[in-house]
């Protein structure tokens, strides 16, 4: 039986506490540190490795975290959770985004529906509408074909997709799949609708609108900003609209979209991307199969993240490493460095999806908790970073964890040698000395020269960023987020935390203000 409890109760964490800290500068140093780098590794899904080498780990403490893995019933709790249990129990639903891309146990029936059969039957309506967009079937009233799709989302809606859309460019580019131009309008500041119609071909472009209630007002606002624009370029909007929407919402079967394509309630926005909230974007602009192979990696990584023996879970052992580091440790943020510029957005998404899940601080029972939940995300591309925030993370007050990402070679193949190595090489060389370095540090009298180490990273090395390795990507981090939240006892999957601003910017707009919200929007001119 799956017990809920918080993390300050658990035995195995009071044990934890009491291990010694790994002086990591000495246990990477020299052929230990080689020994390190060989033994501590993970193989992932889609020829990825997870190495934790130059995290503050050893065996003893990897022993207390296999218990803790046990004692807090993580195997059991994510199984419940694909077997369709209430696990999001702020609103009282179930969390089913893996369903969208595999099934891990048994069939989950919600509302009368196979859920799983419900994702495949959007997933194969999605692929039928691009296909027909592709072949000139699906035409713009004068009968040309649409070369540019637009989605109009917020959050969850745009980041996600707009993230893989950009890992996958100048991948589908290469390859001979790339079919439409993807543009993404998701600030609610009309600069960024204006800028986006400004640089495609309205009479050729289709528009995603992007909302599971049919009522989000920050997207309803540049639909109609976009309509204006197509009735002012002398276009009906409904023939270059769809609508990606729940089935009770007003737009499911309203005349004014092209075409509905459904999600529901068991998806929360940033876990959506493996959902026709992705699938729509993705399937239009890089054709259905490639969306395809991007959900059989993602399933690939969800089967580890099954697996029973943390030490074959690379997920799950990332998670415990985590909540070592922010709950024993006391480190306050995650910095996340992808040594790619197809992963430029990775990080953004990767914000919201940890920052909006674990960023609480009552349990899965509306209880406080005593003990500090989610580290801050944040990240940038590798080798820009380095010139950037690097000099913070070396030598500044805080200790910052790092999750480096890297790749043996680029996606479009084309590269120079230059002083004996290619651009490729001088990418990689950058990470493996930066993990060196943050680990061991370098000492100098002078004390601006001086380096202390101990600076702890991960690293995820793959061969490339494709479709498939871009889904095995995605799904670790998710099943990473997943399983810190249940060591930590709360519920990652509502997002109350963003939804009083919202009331409170209605109340503005209806000039139902006083007091100090009532300044505020005279000032703004509201």
């Amino acid at each position: 039986m799956v017990t809920w409890n918080n993390l300050d109760t658990l035995t195995a964490f009071e044990n934890l506490k009491k291990i010694g800290h790994v002086n990591l500068a000495e246990v990477m140093s020299g052929e230990n540190g080689a020994k390190r780098v060989r033994e501590y590794s993970i193989p992932m899904a889609e020829g990825f490795v997870y190495n934790y080498a130059a995290k503050q780990v050893d065996d003893t403490v990897l022993a207390a975290l296999e218990k803790l893995a046990k004692e807090a019933q993580l195997s059991e709790k994510f199984e419940e959770l694909y077997n369709g249990a209430v696990i999001n129990t702020g609103e009282n639903r179930l969390v089913l985004h893996h369903l969208t891309r595999g099934q891990l146990g048994n069939a989950v029936e919600a509302d009368g529906v196979d859920k799983r059969a419900f994702y495949v039957e959007q997933q194969e309506r999605i692929a039928e509408f691009a296909n027909k967009v592709h072949n000139g079937e699906i035409t713009n009233a004068a009968g040309e074909k649409f070369t540019t799709v637009v989605q109009i989302g917020i959050g969850g809606s745009d980041l996600g997709p707009r993230a893989m859309y950009l890992a996958l460019e100048n991948w589908a580019k290469k390859n001979g799949t790339f079919k439409m131009e993807a543009k993404f309008i998701s600030n609610v500041d009309p600069d960024d609708a204006a800028a986006v119609l400004q640089s495609v071909d309205v009479a050729h472009s289709i528009f995603v609108l992007v909302s599971k209630s049919g009522t989000t007002l920050e997207t309803l606002t540049n639909e109609s900003f976009v309509k204006d624009a197509l009735k002012k370029a002398g276009l009906d909007p409904a023939k270059h609209m769809i609508a990606v929407t729940s089935e009770t919402s007003p737009l499911a079967k309203s005349d004014d979209y092209l075409a509905a394509f459904f999600m529901d309630d068991y998806i929360g926005g940033r876990y959506s991307s493996t959902s026709a909230v992705g699938g729509a974007v993705l399937s239009l602009a890089f054709g259905p199969e490639v969306f395809a192979q991007f959900l059989d990696g993602a399933a690939a990584e969800d089967k580890l993240a099954a697996e029973k023996d943390v030490f074959k879970n690379p997920s799950m052992l990332d998670a415990l490493i985590g909540v070592y580091e922010r709950n024993v440790l006391g480190y306050p943020s995650t910095a996340v460095l992808p040594y790619s510029q197809a992963l430029s957005r990775f990080p953004a998404h990767l914000q919201q999806a940890d920052m909006e899940s674990n960023g609480k601080s009552v349990n899965r029972f509306g209880e406080p908790v005593s003990y500090v939940t989610g580290p801050v995300i944040f990240g940038e591309p590798g080798t820009n970073g380095q010139h950037s925030f690097y000099q913070l993370l070396h030598q500044g007050t805080d200790i910052v964890p790092l999750q480096f990402i890297g790749f043996k070679n680029s996606q479009c193949g084309v590269d120079v040698d230059i002083q004996g190595s290619t651009s490729q090489q001088k990418l990689c060389a950058n990470v493996a000395a930066q993990i060196v370095a943050f680990a061991c540090g370098k000492e100098d009298e002078n004390l601006n020269k001086n380096f202390k180490g101990g600076r702890p990273s991960s690293i995820i090395i793959g061969k490339d960023v494709n479709p498939a390795s871009l889904g095995a990507l995605l799904a670790h981090f998710e099943n990473k987020i997943m399983f810190q939240g249940f060591l930590w006892n709360l519920n990652s999957f509502d997002q109350e935390g963003v939804q009083l601003g919202k009331v409170l910017a209605k109340r503005v707009l209806a000039h139902e203000t006083d007091g100090a919200l009532k300044v505020f929007s005279d000032l703004l001119n509201i």
